[in-house]
């Protein structure tokens, strides 16, 4: 049996294997500091509502995507046409 693991350490090690991330669910404190945290910047109530469900399943696939979407608002240029 020790050969066997040795064996899948060595072929583990050859293919780079990254240890898979555990998803974890936000607790309701969580998602009402992502929504706090989204409410920062102007936007959508569709987007709000699938941040939050998407922290229902993946805490930290919640955060990354209220992350770049937050960046994404900053990072844009807004033209603004005033009307005489």
């Amino acid at each position: 049996m020790t050969n066997t693991t040795m064996l899948d350490n060595r072929i583990n090690k050859q293919i780079k294997f990254e240890p898979l991330e555990a998803t974890v669910a936000a607790t309701e404190e969580e998602s009402v500091i992502l929504a706090e945290k989204l409410t920062q910047v102007a936007i959508s109530l569709s987007v709000l509502l699938q941040v939050l469900n998407i922290a229902k399943y993946d805490k930290a696939a919640a955060f990354r995507y209220a992350d770049r979407y937050i960046n994404n608002i900053k990072n844009s240029k807004w033209v603004i046409i005033k009307t005489a």
